[in-house]
C-alpha cells in the first residue's frame, strides 16, 4: 500500500500540498546590519511544509555565500535582495507574495 500524505491524504506521488503552500506563502525579504556594518540578507515567512531546510540551501548555493537557518528564518551574509527574489520564483514561489524592502 501507498504511503500517504497526512494533510491531504492523497498518495504521497500524487500530493500537492507543497507546491500549494509554496504558491501561498507570504515572504518578505529585507537587508539587516550585523557587526562592523556587514550586511545580512534576511528571508521571513517560508513556512514548514515548503522546507526551508531545503530553501536555505539552495539559496547559499545559488547565491555562493554564507548563511543559516535561525528561528523559521534564513540569514544570508551580503546584500542578495534581488537575486533572492529571481531564485524563488524560478523555484515556485508566487512572484506577488514576496515582498522585497
Amino acid at each position: 500500500m501507498a504511503d500517504t500524505c497526512k494533510t491531504c491524504g492523497l498518495p504521497k506521488d500524487l500530493c500537492v500540498c507543497v507546491s500549494i503552500s509554496k504558491e501561498e506563502t507570504k515572504i518578505k525579504v529585507y537587508l539587516d546590519k550585523r557587526r562592523f556594518n556587514k550586511k545580512m540578507t534576511i528571508v521571513e515567512g517560508i513556512e514548514k511544509d515548503a522546507s526551508p531546510e531545503k530553501v536555505a540551501k539552495l539559496l547559499k548555493s545559488k547565491l555562493a555565500c554564507g548563511g543559516t537557518l535561525k528561528e523559521g528564518r534564513i540569514e544570508l551574509q551580503g546584500d542578495h535582495k534581488k537575486n533572492v527574489k529571481k531564485i524563488l520564483i524560478e523555484n515556485g514561489f508566487n512572484e506577488n507574495n514576496i515582498d522585497v524592502e
